[in-house]
């Protein structure tokens, strides 16, 4: 049976099962995290990009849930790559959290073309170190920009954040993360606009199961060693999408499913979104 949580490098211990909670801002964020927490989801993932900092936090500190038994995330952009300035990126998140930490703190973008991700994350090591941030890692980074990681510190990210779903396996990142102990979240897990969810052999293999079409393709993403963060403002859903540890696609379920590899393009490239 695969636990519902993964030791990360660092030693924090990050539950596979997360909310997304891009694009909900206000008040809806604020309902939907907390029908979260209810539900039992234990780890949330927000932004600076997200505009929605606040919310989270407002609904994590209602939640009645011990802080300690929380995990949130957040990440922040690149006007902060610099190594005194994820300390002041970390210390506004804070504030608009309203929390003492993070568990986890990514670089959202590596944004290659200004030069100065290493520079984030030499910061970052700082800051783990001294206070703040329980965790550290990256979103969509690339393998050739965590070598550069690597070269610059010796030290690997905790997690990088990609992009990832049936139609996307990418094989070939993921051994990559592997091989230097990186855990895999993956963003937009049931993939875009709804399309895969409705896919025939989706949908078949969610009748053999007895579950839904989304508890698969979360499933999916469990069953190839990755977390994820799943966003939706459906209270039954947001419920739904917890419920999956009692369930393994298998062999046959996993070997129909990568037959949805459609070589495609990522939504965005991370060599030059932002520039």
């Amino acid at each position: 049976m695969i636990s519902s949580t993964k030791r990360l490098s660092g030693g924090s211990s990050m539950p596979l099962v997360g909310l997304g909670t891009w694009p909900m801002v206000g008040e809806e964020a604020r309902e939907v995290v907390g029908i979260a927490i209810d539900a039992g989801y234990r780890s949330i993932d927000t932004s600076e990009q997200y505009g929605n900092e606040d919310a989270v936090g407002a609904a994590v500190r209602e939640s009645g849930v011990p802080r300690s038994e929380l995990f949130v995330a957040t990440k922040f952009n690149a006007k902060w790559h610099g190594e005194d300035l994820v300390a002041e990126a970390l210390d506004a998140s804070l504030d608009r959290l309203g929390l003492d930490y993070v568990d986890l703190l990514l670089i959202h973008w590596p944004n290659p073309w200004q030069g100065a991700f290493v520079d984030a994350w030499r910061g970052m090591l700082r800051l783990r170190e001294e206070r703040g941030a329980l965790a550290i890692g990256v979103s969509n980074f690339l393998p050739k920009h965590i070598d550069e990681l690597l070269a610059a510190t010796g030290v690997a990210p905790e997690v990088n954040q990609i992009e990832l779903d049936p139609t996307l396996p990418r094989e070939e990142w993921r051994a990559y993360h592997r091989r230097h102990g990186i855990h895999t979240v993956g963003w937009s897990p049931l993939g875009r606009g709804g399309a895969l969810l409705q896919h025939p052999i989706v949908a078949e293999v969610a009748e053999q199961h007895g579950k839904s079409p989304a508890q698969v393709m979360l499933r999916w993403q469990i069953e190839v060693g990755a977390g994820f963060v799943a966003r939706s403002s459906n209270p039954a859903r947001v419920v739904q999408n917890l419920d999956l540890f009692d369930f393994e696609l298998g062999e046959e379920g996993m070997r129909r499913l990568a037959a949805l590899d459609a070589r495609r393009a990522p939504a965005r490239d991370p060599e030059s979104h932002g520039h």
